[in-house]
């Protein structure tokens, strides 16, 4: 009902969150809630051949091949989708600048940890976990963010037990525990090591690293 535009009989799949987008609503749906997840798999050829050929917006299709064939930033691509159809309100477009510009002042690294944290938001554990493993390649992490190391070791954990893949969460949760000694990793890490291992097994290990008796009820509880 609200769509200004034809609305396409083939969609354009959008690769990052695996899902079909038919109208350029829907298009500046995703860019808006998903900047992180601007890349080259969906700036490129044929997101501008969709737009002429299926929404039949061709001005549009050539504005972006310009921007797309210099390796144009996001906002070269977000902006002229956006105003095609005035998608956004003036209060919307201010929010919008400054994500933009914090965006661009964030580096390579910490761009690379949102991209990883939005494909988590949109379940998609596997392709989020190559990307926060690609990190902790990286020698420079506590450099860029102190606790970062520990944060992608946790969401790794998160990301791996969403796949039940206990035995890789609870490595990785055990790995964020002993970088921060949080209370937060400690009962992740609990919970992980008690779905996965007998209650002997357990207790001994909880008794090992000297957890408190608040805690252990807490995990009781919540096991």
């Amino acid at each position: 009902i609200l769509c200004q535009t034809k609305r396409a009989k083939l969609p354009y799949f959008i690769e990052n969150i695996s899902t079909n987008v038919y109208s350029i609503e829907e298009l500046c749906y995703y860019l808006y809630h998903n900047l992180y997840l601007i890349d080259q798999t969906i700036m490129n050829e044929g997101l501008c051949s969709w737009i002429q050929e299926e929404l039949e917006l061709p001005a549009l299709a050539a504005k972006l091949r310009s921007k797309i064939s210099k390796f144009a930033s996001a906002e070269d691509i977000v902006y002229p989708v956006f105003k095609e159809i005035n998608y956004l309100t003036y209060e919307e477009l201010k929010e919008l600048n400054v994500r933009l510009q914090k965006m661009n002042e964030e580096t390579p690294a910490m761009r690379e940890k949102q991209k990883a944290d939005a494909l988590m938001e949109n379940e998609m554990y596997v392709h989020a976990i190559q990307v926060y493993q690609n990190l902790l390649e990286r020698e420079d992490l506590e450099e860029i963010r102190e606790g970062m190391t520990e944060k992608v070791y946790h969401n790794l954990g998160c990301a791996y037990s969403y796949l039940f893949q206990m035995e890789k969460a609870t490595e990785y949760f055990r790995k964020a525990y002993e970088g921060s000694r949080s209370r937060e990793a400690l009962e992740a890490y609990l919970i992980a090591f008690g779905m996965t291992r007998t209650s002997s097994e357990y207790e001994k290990m909880a008794k090992s690293i000297g957890t408190e008796k608040e805690v252990l009820q807490n995990i009781r509880e919540r096991l």
